[in-house]
């Protein structure tokens, strides 16, 4: 199975460095010189991390295959992946994006959206839910918000304070409405 646990950003310097978003909770045994990671698109990789050092809060880290600043931008966007077998399906502190991903958005026994995306924040996380109309909501993940997962089930369970979906909902309409116009 893979796991994602990164996403590259901009270059960073002439030598090949780039920035990343990580998405694991463990960057120092992730990120290690000699590391290969699987990438997508299949193109790109594989990467074998041969630098990681921490600027401020941003990890750079360069490989092996990448030697300048305009190879390190056709990475841009790419998505690092590790090959495992020891998912803990036990694990109670957490999901990974691909068990969130695809599962229905209820509230209460109303379906309102599906999730799409998991955005990996520094406070908190923040789930993605498509409307059926094609609305994007970002729904703080937090337990008072989001009680109850069943991945098994296929489904989370909301519980957002008044006016979260039409808060969201009124602010995609007022950006969409200047291009109405025109």
């Amino acid at each position: 199975m893979q796991l994602q646990v990164a996403r590259i950003g901009k270059p960073h310097g002439i030598r090949g460095e780039v920035t990343v978003q990580v998405l694991t909770d463990a960057p120092g045994d992730r990120f290690v010189p000699g590391t290969e990671f699987v990438v997508e698109p299949a193109s790109a990789g594989p990467l074998t991390v041969n630098s990681a050092r921490w600027n401020k809060d941003i990890l750079l880290l360069g490989f092996d295959e990448i030697r300048t600043r305009n190879e390190a931008e056709t990475l841009r966007g790419a998505k690092l992946f590790i090959e495992t077998e020891e998912l803990d399906e036990d694990d109670d502190e957490g999901w990974y994006e691909h068990e969130l991903v695809g599962l229905e958005a209820r509230i209460g026994p109303r379906v309102v959206g599906k999730v799409t995306a998991l955005n990996t924040m520094p406070v908190q996380d923040l789930l993605m839910v498509t409307t059926p109309e094609g609305k994007e909501i970002l729904v703080p993940f937090v337990e008072q918000i989001v009680p109850e997962v069943n991945v098994d089930g296929g489904f989370i369970l909301l519980t957002p304070p008044d006016g979260l979906f039409e808060l969201n909902a009124e602010e995609q309409a007022a950006a969409s409405e200047p291009e109405e116009k025109a």
